[in-house]
C-alpha cells in the first residue's frame, strides 16, 4: 500500500503573457491541470469550469470510469457555457487529471489535449499521456522527426480539447506506482521551454517537491516563458515507511534557499551554534557552577524552542490576499513580511485568474490591504472576486 507523502502546485503567468488562462485543482487523490483557450477571458472561464468539475464527492467506481465520466461533464458544461454567451465561441481547455489509487498502487490518468502527466522512477522521465495535436500526429505518421516535432511552429495547435464540440473523446488508462515515484502534471507552457532530461534533473535534484515545481516554472521562464505555467508534482511512498519530517519551508524564501539556507540547513546551524555556545560557556566557569549553568542554558532553550514553534504554527494558521510577481489576485498563508537574508513569512498557496488592476476601487483595496484572515474567510473572499469577474 502507498501513500502521498509530499505534493506540491504551482501556476505562473509566464514572461509573454498579461493574464494566466491555467487553472488546476488538487484534492488528494485527486490532481488535476487544464489550460484554456479563447478570447476576452474564455480561456480561464473553460480551464476553470473544467478544474470546478472535480471539485465535487466524485462517485464510487473504478478510478478509470469516474475519470471518464468526470471529463464528460466537464466538456458539455463548457460547451453550454459557450453557446450560451456568444463571446466565449469556440473556448476550449485541455485537461489532464490523475487518480491515486493507494491500496492497488496504481494511478489512473485522464488526458484531453497537450497538457502532459509524467512519472519519474529511477531516474527514468516517462511520458504518460499523448499529446492531441497536429504536430504529435504528424510525428506518429512518420512525417515529422522527434527533433522536428520538438520545435515545430505548428506545436500549439491541438486537435482535441473540452468545449469546442458537445461531445470529446477522453484517453483513459491506468499506470502502476511504486515508492518513490514521482508524478509530475503539467501545462504545456512547462514542456515548450524545457526538454525531457532537464525536467528529470530537476525534479531528481529536488528535496522536496516544492522545490521542485518552483525549479520547474522558474527554469521555463528563464527559457522565455512564452506561455502560462502550472505544474503539480506529489511523490509516493510506502505506507508503511516513517513519515518524512517536514522542513517548514513556508518561512524560507527563494533567495535564501538558494544561498543555501533551507529550513533544514538554518535548523542545523541554529543547533550547532547553541551548542558552541554552551560548550565554551562551560568551559570558562568553575567546574562546581558548570551543572546549574547548564540546566538554565538547556530549559532557556527548551523556552526558545516552545516560542519558535508557537510562532510557526501560529503563522500557519494565518492567510491573507495579495498579487503576485504576474499581477493576478493570489492567496498566501502566513503574515504579509520579509525578513532580512530574503527570508519570507509567507508562501503562496493559489494565483487567481484574476489581474488585481482589472478590480475596481474597493475590491482592489480589499486584496491589496494584506488584511490576516482565517482561511475559510480568505478563501471565500478570493471565491467572491472571482466570481465578480466571470472568473468561475
Amino acid at each position: 500500500m502507498l501513500r502521498i507523502d509530499d505534493q506540491a502546485f504551482r501556476t505562473d503567468t509566464g514572461r509573454q503573457r498579461n493574464a494566466n488562462e491555467d487553472s488546476f485543482f488538487v484534492r488528494p487523490p485527486i490532481f488535476v491541470v487544464a489550460d484554456g483557450m479563447g478570447g476576452a477571458q474564455a480561456g480561464e472561464v473553460a480551464s476553470r469550469a473544467a478544474a470546478d468539475a472535480f471539485d465535487i464527492d466524485l462517485p464510487d467506481g473504478p478510478a478509470e470510469q469516474v475519470l471518464r465520466e468526470t471529463i464528460l461533464a466537464a466538456n458539455r458544461r463548457i460547451h453550454d457555457l459557450a453557446r450560451e454567451d456568444p463571446s466565449r465561441a469556440g473556448m476550449g481547455t485541455t485537461l489532464t487529471a490523475a487518480i491515486v489509487n493507494s491500496e492497488r498502487e496504481e494511478v489512473a490518468i485522464g488526458h484531453v489535449g497537450d497538457s502532459r502527466a509524467y512519472r519519474l522512477r529511477g531516474g527514468r522521465l516517462d511520458q504518460l499521456t499523448r499529446d492531441h495535436s497536429l504536430v504529435e500526429e504528424m510525428r506518429r505518421k512518420g512525417q515529422l522527426t522527434d527533433a522536428q516535432a520538438e520545435d515545430h511552429p505548428q506545436r500549439s495547435i491541438i486537435t482535441r480539447a473540452l468545449g469546442p464540440e458537445p461531445e470529446v473523446e477522453p484517453d483513459v488508462h491506468t499506470v502502476s506506482a511504486g515508492p518513490g515515484d514521482v508524478f509530475l502534471i503539467c501545462s504545456d507552457g512547462l514542456t515548450t521551454m524545457l526538454g525531457e532530461a532537464q525536467i528529470a534533473k530537476l525534479l531528481t535534484g529536488a528535496t522536496t517537491m516544492q522545490a521542485a515545481v518552483r525549479a520547474l516554472i522558474d527554469e521555463a521562464n528563464r527559457a522565455g516563458g512564452r506561455d502560462n505555467i502550472t505544474a503539480l508534482a506529489f511523490r509516493l511512498e510506502d505506507a508503511a515507511a516513517p513519515q518524512r519530517r517536514p522542513e517548514g519551508a513556508t518561512l524560507i524564501g527563494p533567495s535564501a534557499e538558494e544561498a543555501g539556507l533551507t529550513a533544514t540547513e538554518v535548523r542545523r546551524r541554529a543547533a550547532a551554534a547553541a551548542a558552541q555556545g554552551r560548550r565554551e560557556a562551560l568551559a570558562a566557569k568553575p567546574p562546581r557552577r558548570r551543572l546549574r549553568r547548564a540546566a538554565t542554558a538547556i530549559g532557556v532553550l527548551a523556552v526558545l524552542a516552545a516560542l519558535a514553534f508557537g510562532a510557526w504554527y501560529g503563522n500557519r494558521q494565518v492567510w491573507f490576499l495579495g498579487t503576485d510577481d504576474g499581477g493576478r489576485v493570489a492567496l498566501y498563508r502566513g503574515l504579509p513580511y520579509e525578513l532580512p537574508l530574503g527570508i519570507s513569512l509567507y508562501d503562496e498557496r493559489y494565483a487567481s485568474p484574476v489581474q488585481t488592476g482589472s478590480l475596481p476601487p474597493r475590491r482592489r483595496a480589499a486584496v491589496t490591504g494584506h488584511d490576516l484572515r482565517s482561511r475559510a474567510d480568505a478563501v471565500s473572499l478570493i471565491e467572491d472576486v472571482e466570481k465578480s469577474q466571470g472568473a468561475r
